[in-house]
C-alpha cells in the first residue's frame, strides 16, 4: 500500500529512525523539524498521514494537530502522536486536539506499521467518496452535497473534553461486548454512560450477531478474548461482514502491551485498539473520535448515494449515464498517464434498434435496453465501468488492460447479447445484436476524446461490415 507520510520531530535522529522504518515498508517519507514547517507542508497537499512528536519547542504536537484540524485543507489528514509511555496528560491533550492515535517511545515497529495501514485504508475510502462526488459536476460543491459545512469540516473538530466541558454530551449508541467472566463490564459502562447522550449498553455475543439495522449501535467496544482467545476478533469479522453492522466502528480491547494482536485487529478492520486496564477518560476520547468519523462517513454515503442516483444514473437501465461515463473516462486517462498503464474503451450500439421501437413499440424497446444493459454490466469486472451514453449506445471503460484482452472482452460482450432471448410486452421474444468499436487510451493530453473518436470510427466500421461484430481501431 503506497502512502506519503510526514514525519515531524525536532530531533534529527528520531526523524532518521522513523524514516528508516517506514521506507523499508515502501512508504514515501517527508521530514519536518517543527510544527510550523509541518503545517506548511501539509497545506501544500499530498500528505496521507502525519506522525509527530508530542514534545517540540514553540509549537507542540497537540497544538500542531489542533491547527491541522482547524484548516479545511488539512482537517482530514490522520495524525499519530508519539510521546512518553506514561505521559497520560499529554495523551489526553493530544486526543482532545484531534489526534487519531498515540505511539509510545520507543516506537514498536509492528504497532506503527499496523496503524499506518489502517489509517491509509480509511484515507483511501474517503478519497474514493470524494472522487465519486466529483462526477456530480455542477451539483458536487462540498456544501451543496453535504460533504462540508459552513466554517470547515465539522466532523473533524477537536473532541470535547471528557465530561462534556466545552462541548456537551456526545451523540452515539455504544455496545460493550465482553466475556462472561468480565467483571469490568458494568463498572466501565456506568462510567461511560454520563459522557454520551445516547445508550451505552452491555451486549452478549449472540445478541450482537442478531442485531438489525434499527438496533445496531454506532460503535462496538469488544474485548479481544470473550469466551476464549481471539473470540472478540472473530466476532468483529462476523459483524463487519453483515449488512446491519458493517458500517459500525470497532474498538478492540487487549491485554497490556499486546502489539502483535493490536496489529492483527487493525488489519482485520478495527478502527482503534485499547489496552486493559483502560482509563475511562482516554477510552471515552477515542470513542468520540471514532463516532465523529462514523458520523461523517454516514453522511457522505447518504448524500453521495442520493446525489449519484439523481445526477449520474440512467433511470431506465440503472447504468451510469453519459455525464458520469465521460467524466470517469477523463479520470482514468489522467491516471493512465501518471502511472504509465493502459486502459481501453469499448463503444457498443444495438443493431437496428429503431426497428424494435417501430415494430413492437417503445415499451418493448425499453425492456430491450434494460436487459442489454444488465447483461453488459454482469459481463464485466468490478473495476470496469459501463454507461449508457445515448439512446441505444453504450460505453465500457476497462482500466489496466491491453489490446488482446480488449478484443476478448468485446467478443464476450457481443456474444452475451446475441444469446439473449428477451420477453417483451405483447408476448413476443426478441433477439438483438451489438456492433462494437474498440480503442486504447494513448499517452497524450486529449487521450479521452481521442479514444472516443477512434472507437466511434471502429464502431461505424463494424456497422458497415454487416453489424454484429467487433472492430479494433486503426493503430490500436
Amino acid at each position: 500500500m503506497s502512502g506519503r507520510i510526514l514525519i515531524v520531530d525536532d530531533v534529527a535522529t528520531n526523524r532518521i529512525v522513523m524514516k528508516v522504518k517506514l521506507s523499508a515498508a515502501r512508504y514515501e517519507v517527508v521530514p519536518a523539524s517543527s510544527g510550523a514547517e509541518a503545517l506548511a507542508i501539509a497545506e501544500a497537499g499530498g500528505i496521507d498521514i502525519v506522525i509527530m512528536d508530542m514534545m517540540m519547542p514553540q509549537m507542540n504536537g497537540a497544538e500542531t494537530c489542533r491547527r491541522l484540524r482547524a484548516n479545511p485543507a488539512t482537517a482530514t489528514i490522520p495524525v499519530i502522536l508519539v510521546t512518553a509511555s506514561e505521559d497520560m496528560q499529554a495523551r489526553m491533550e493530544g486526543l482532545s486536539a484531534g489526534a487519531d492515535d498515540f505511539l509510545s517511545k520507543p516506537v514498536d515497529e509492528v504497532a506503527l506499521l499496523a496503524r499506518v495501514r489502517s489509517l491509509l485504508r480509511a484515507r483511501e475510502e474517503e478519497r474514493e467518496f470524494e472522487a465519486r462526488s466529483s462526477a456530480l459536476l455542477e451539483m458536487s460543491t462540498p456544501v451543496a452535497m453535504g460533504f462540508a459545512e459552513a466554517g470547515g469540516q465539522a466532523a473533524f473538530q477537536s473532541a470535547p473534553s471528557v465530561g462534556g466541558v466545552g462541548g456537551g454530551l456526545t451523540d452515539g449508541r455504544i455496545a460493550i461486548v465482553g466475556g462472561p467472566e468480565s467483571t469490568w463490564l458494568p463498572v466501565q459502562r456506568d462510567r461511560l454512560r454520563p459522557l454520551f447522550r445516547e445508550t451505552v449498553r452491555i451486549v452478549a455475543r449472540d445478541a450482537a450477531l442478531a442485531m438489525t439495522s434499527e438496533t445496531a449501535p454506532d460503535l462496538f467496544l469488544i474485548d479481544a478474548d470473550l469466551g476464549g482467545r481471539n473470540d472478540g476478533l472473530r466476532l468483529m469479522s462476523e459483524l463487519r461482514s453483515r449488512a446491519a453492522t458493517r458500517h459500525a466502528a470497532f474498538i478492540i480491547l487487549l491485554p497490556p502491551g499486546d502489539s502483535e494482536r493490536a496489529a492483527t485487529a487493525l488489519d482485520l478492520g478495527a478502527a482503534d485498539v485499547g489496552y486493559h486496564p483502560f482509563p475511562v477518560d482516554e477510552i471515552a476520547m477515542r470513542i468520540r473520535t471514532q463516532l465523529a468519523r462514523k458520523k461523517r462517513a454516514d453522511k457522505m454515503r447518504d448524500t453521495l448515494d442520493t446525489g449519484l442516483k439523481l445526477a449520474v444514473i440512467d433511470p431506465l437501465t440503472g447504468l451510469h449515464n453519459r455525464r458520469y461515463g465521460l467524466s470517469h473516462l477523463n479520470r482514468v486517462a489522467a491516471r493512465c498517464r501518471a502511472q504509465g498503464i493502459r486502459a481501453g474503451v469499448v463503444l457498443m450500439d444495438i443493431d437496428h434498434f429503431k426497428q424494435v421501437n417501430d415494430t413492437y413499440g417503445h415499451p418493448a424497446g425499453d425492456v430491450v435496453l434494460a436487459k442489454v444493459a444488465q447483461t453488459l454490466d454482469n459481463s464485466l469486472r468490478h473495476e470496469d465501468l459501463v454507461a449508457r451514453i445515448g439512446g441505444e449506445e453504450f460505453l465500457a471503460i476497462l482500466p489496466d488492460t491491453d489490446i488482446n484482452q480488449m478484443r476478448f472482452v468485446a467478443e464476450r460482450l457481443r456474444n452475451a447479447v446475441e444469446e439473449l432471448r428477451i420477453d417483451v410486452p405483447g408476448g413476443q421474444v426478441l433477439q438483438v445484436t451489438l456492433s462494437i468499436g474498440v480503442a486504447l487510451l494513448e499517452d497524450r493530453d486529449d487521450a479521452a476524446s481521442r479514444a472516443m473518436e477512434t472507437a466511434d470510427k471502429a464502431l461505424y466500421s463494424a456497422k458497415g461490415a454487416g453489424r454484429n461484430r467487433v472492430r479494433i481501431a486503426s493503430g490500436a
